[in-house]
């Protein structure tokens, strides 16, 4: 009984946070169209915003939210999801309200620290909503949201050269292409720019918290040269994980190098082998994503065309430090700002 009790308080002030939140999202809005439209007939008056300020803090002096700089986001917050510009505000239809402006549920769930966040970030309307879906999607907390902002995941999802189209149903098809990116951004790692496949690998779960934050949501971490035996051959995969949406294994191939031809042969057995040997009856068919140190788009297209496994291939980044002989030339902090004094 006192765990139902528990879940009936906790379901109930989930409720209660998600209706204050829609509430103060839709009195923004509110308050951002009055602006908007009163600011477009007081057009040389530039101190409305902070006039209105003042009058709103000192009508409710125990409020907060009403500042300067969060009247000018909620002006925009306005602005940027309808479209409009100060000069069309008048004749505008008085009676428009945000769902018939927008149309998008999510956008009265994130909280409006999020929004500020997704305005400053974002450039097209397209952007936003798919940072409010993705966020509405993994619950991502306003850091998390911050960083995949500042690594453009909008401009990497669902970019992967694949033959899902023709090696899975479509529906899975369709789910394993948006969760690939292109290219992966391992900017956590720091490496010099020749590195070894198992350096990175090793790097990649040492990391795991970060590299399953690139890797996005669903992803389970089985192991790292994965051992598989065939004809009393053995064989290591790089990286094996599952998929608990599409509900498959799915082999990770890391290659210190660029694309070439033959990788994705190799990565088709290995998932041959992972369907015979590991794959249950309840799996869906194992998906195979190949990582290379850059790529021809032509080249992958042409490796895949025949391939009958799942493949994904793309390119992955890392911050990269100059060899020890050249650090060596390179002036410190102190001698750096040495040199400047002798100069000025």
């Amino acid at each position: 009984m006192i765990v139902e009790i528990k879940n009936q308080i906790l379901n109930s002030q989930q409720k209660a946070v998600f209706s204050v939140n829609k509430e103060l999202i839709l009195l923004y809005w509110n308050i951002g169209k009055m602006i908007f439209e009163n600011q477009s007939l007081l057009e040389g008056r530039n101190n409305f915003i902070e006039q209105l300020s003042k009058d709103i803090k000192a009508e409710f002096p125990s409020i907060s939210g009403f500042s300067r700089s969060n009247l000018f986001n909620i002006r925009k917050f306005y602005n940027f999801y309808t479209g409009n510009s100060v000069q069309q505000a008048v004749g505008m239809e008085k009676q428009i309200t945000i769902q018939q402006v927008v149309g998008l549920e999510e956008l009265v769930v994130i909280p409006w620290g999020h929004h500020v966040l997704i305005l400053e970030k974002t450039n097209s309307k397209e952007e936003a909503f798919f940072y409010i879906k993705e966020t509405c999607k993994n619950n991502w907390s306003r850091a998390v949201l911050s960083i995949q902002l500042k690594q453009k995941l909008f401009e990497r999802q669902g970019k992967a050269i694949t033959n899902f189209d023709k090696t899975l149903d479509f529906n899975q098809a369709q789910l394993a292409s948006q969760l690939l990116k292109d290219p992966y951004n391992f900017d956590f790692l720091t490496f010099e720019s020749k590195v070894h496949e198992l350096q990175i690998e090793k790097s990649l779960t040492d990391n795991i918290t970060k590299f399953l934050l690139e890797l996005g949501k669903g992803f389970a971490y089985i192991g790292r040269q994965y051992p598989i035996e065939i004809n009393n051959k053995s064989y290591a995969l790089d990286l094996l994980f599952y998929h608990v949406t599409l509900r498959c294994y799915v082999v990770i191939e890391l290659k210190a190098v660029e694309f070439e031809p033959e990788f994705t042969g190799k990565l088709n057995f290995y998932l041959s082998a992972v369907d015979d040997l590991v794959k249950t009856e309840t799996d869906n068919p194992s998906i195979g994503i190949l990582l290379c140190n850059g790529k021809n788009g032509i080249e992958v297209e042409y490796a895949l065309r025949d391939i009958n496994k799942p493949i994904g291939v793309s390119e992955y980044t890392f911050t990269e430090i100059l060899p020890k002989q050249l650090e060596k030339n390179i002036p410190t902090v102190d001698e750096f700002e040495q040199l400047l004094k002798k100069n000025s």
